[in-house]
């Protein structure tokens, strides 16, 4: 019998939560649609966070918004992916490590406020949309701190263009220990049920809910709950239920924007630092071991009393952490 990894223990599980909404779902047939617009509209009502000065990067298949802080050499943050995640996650760090530094910090396609591409989504497109963000806004050499998934996007990415990279910041990444990056069977039938306009939509309504985000994110995202603040889970709540970002959130919980970069690691010639919170769940701090020792002269900084987002939970920490690791690329 194979044994599960951390990464594909994190599947199976996703996936099993998935399939009890679908067969909630479609217990409940006869009422989504009037079910649907009324989550909808209470979506709606939420107001959306701002922060930063929002930007917009008009990318060949769709608008991207991103935040643009600070001035000096660039520093662009990649956030993971979940339910109702976005830039938002990136604030508190952002803003602080844009004293001396200049900061992007895009909203993928289909995520937060950017828009939906009319494609399909995956890997290889983000990884595109990343190289072309690169190119067209940031136009210089920059250090890619990235968080969960969009780890390996940007790993990928500084191993096809070491000229564009000049340090990766990997935040409890993910991606090293994936058996398959191709969907299996299961993943697809999940997938095209999810994008049923009635059924998915319902199936995804009753993974979102309020009290599921909830526990979604004290649980599996933050070590103290305390921060998970109503204001918080209101965000995530909007974010879950905004029409353009509901083909995303079903990619990305059906397997399809999984990245398998283990073999490319070897390749890996660029300066990384990997960053792991403590308590974090998925995937935890022993998984930090992999990935030393598949990169040649990683570093690792471990944040006390953090979960799986260091970044969001201990802003001011994470900052101080990797301060020293950009100022020591700069000086290079």
């Amino acid at each position: 019998m194979t044994a599960w990894t951390s990464e594909e223990e994190q599947r199976r599980r996703r996936r099993q939560r998935i399939l009890r909404g679908l067969l909630l779902g479609g217990a409940a047939i006869g009422l989504p649609a009037v079910i649907n617009a009324t989550i909808a509209r209470q979506a709606r009502r939420i107001e959306p966070t701002v922060w930063g000065r929002r930007h917009r990067y008009a990318w060949d298949l769709a608008d991207v918004v991103f935040q643009r802080l600070g001035a000096g050499d660039p520093i662009v943050l990649l956030h993971s992916f979940g339910p109702g995640h976005d830039s938002l996650e990136w604030r508190r760090a952002a803003e602080r490590l844009a004293e001396s530094h200049q900061v992007f910090a895009p909203d993928f396609p289909g995520w937060g406020r950017s828009e939906r591409p009319p494609t399909a989504l995956d890997a290889e497109l983000y990884i595109e949309f990343l190289l072309d963000f690169l190119d067209d806004v940031v136009r210089r050499r920059a250090v890619l701190v990235a968080s969960g998934l969009t780890a390996a996007y940007a790993v990928q990415v500084a191993v096809d263009h070491p000229e564009l990279v000049r340090g990766l910041v990997l935040a409890c990444p993910v991606g090293i220990d994936l058996a398959s990056e191709e969907p299996d069977l299961k993943d697809a039938v999940i997938h095209r049920l999810l994008k049923l306009p009635i059924f998915g939509t319902s199936a995804l309504n009753l993974y979102t809910t309020r009290k599921g985000i909830q526990r979604y994110l004290a649980e599996e995202v933050y070590a103290d709950p305390d921060q998970v603040t109503d204001s918080l889970v209101d965000h995530h709540y909007r974010g879950a239920h905004e029409p353009e970002n509901r083909a995303a959130l079903a990619a990305y919980l059906s397997g399809y924007l999984n990245h398998r970069i283990g073999p490319a690691l070897a390749r890996l010639g660029t300066p990384t630092l990997l960053v792991w919170g403590r308590k974090a769940a998925n995937p935890p701090v022993e998984s930090a071991d992999l990935w030393l020792s598949a990169i040649h002269n990683a570093e690792l900084e471990v944040v006390e009393g953090a979960g799986t987002l260091p970044h969001a939970e201990a802003a001011v920490a994470f900052a101080e952490r990797i301060g020293p690791f950009v100022e020591q690329l700069t000086a290079g």
